[in-house]
């Protein structure tokens, strides 16, 4: 980022953007201003030098916590810009930011500003625009969960989410955690147990779950596709999910964490339904 120059022109930016840009600033303080985002570091290091002056004399030890300061904040602001500017192409034009609870604002950043890897940051951007966008989307314990995940444990989560199903909700369908459909992506049994550890998802080895309550025709969706399933009763039918379900935390990470189809698992699924005896009455859309 070049040094001196605003991140955003709010001249040139969607009322949205311009909206959440002064909700920022009137929640978090100092880091964002009408017209551009302000410096933090530089107006901390302009009071620490002052108060330094202030002594007559600062001794080498001053000069090297004060240098270390300035460039810690300088990274945390270059942090925040960055995951502020990445947010705001995914803005709807119906975005109410203004409507995003403080306390929830200043949460956010006070756990992103650490965070300079850039997939991370733009899975942070990501929450930071839906909860602009659809403000109590994201919870704080969501937030707070994120900002202790490291990059390896939102790649495994990642590619978790590469076998999720919608039933409603998202809900990743692990039949045998040591197939190969499952394990060439990373997920086996001892990165379930982590994100299990971690509260992404509740992990049965042994008993799996059951989505219950279904019709005599459900549909589901695989990443938009959709699949009907034709059931032996005319109510009260189920069907079971495999081995692990999203916590509340991962069910709102799965909406923005970037996942893909998994080549070959609608065809994997099938063949495990059609083996239980259910039905699959239109397994791929016909504009598909």
């Amino acid at each position: 980022m070049t040094e001196g120059n605003p991140i955003i022109n709010l001249g040139d930016i969607s009322k949205p953007a311009t909206v959440l840009i002064e909700k920022i600033s009137d929640a978090v303080g100092g880091y964002f201003k009408p017209y551009q985002i302000k410096r933090v570091a530089e107006a901390e290091a302009d009071a620490e030098i002052v108060r330094a002056q202030a002594q007559i004399e600062v001794t080498d030890l001053q000069r090297r916590a004060l240098t270390r300061f300035v460039a810690e904040e300088a990274k945390k602001q270059d942090n925040i810009e960055t995951i502020t500017k990445k947010a705001i192409p995914h803005l709807d034009d119906s975005s109410n930011p203004k409507d995003m609870e403080d306390d929830w604002v200043t949460n956010f950043f006070d756990k992103c500003r650490i965070v300079s890897d850039e997939e991370m940051q733009t899975l942070w951007s990501h929450v930071l625009a839906g909860e602009a966008n659809s403000p109590g989307t994201f919870s704080k314990r969501t937030v707070n969960l994120l900002g202790s995940l490291d990059k390896e444990d939102a790649k495994i989560f990642t590619s978790l989410c590469g076998f999720c199903w919608y039933f409603g909700d998202l809900t990743p369908l692990i039949y045998d955690a040591n197939a190969s459909i499952y394990n060439d992506t990373g997920i086996n049994f001892p990165s379930l147990s982590h994100l299990d550890d971690i509260g992404l998802i509740s992990f049965q080895s042994l008993s799996g779950f059951k989505r219950l309550g279904f019709p005599k025709y459900g549909q589901l969706f695989y990443y938009g596709k959709p699949v009907v399933i034709e059931f032996k009763k005319e109510e009260k039918n189920e069907i079971e999910t495999g081995k692990a379900l999203l916590t509340k935390t991962g069910q709102q990470l799965a909406r923005v964490c970037g996942s893909q189809p998994v080549n070959g698992f609608m065809d994997y699924v099938f063949d495990n339904w059609t083996k239980k005896g259910l039905i699959l009455s239109s397994p791929y859309p016909q504009n598909q």
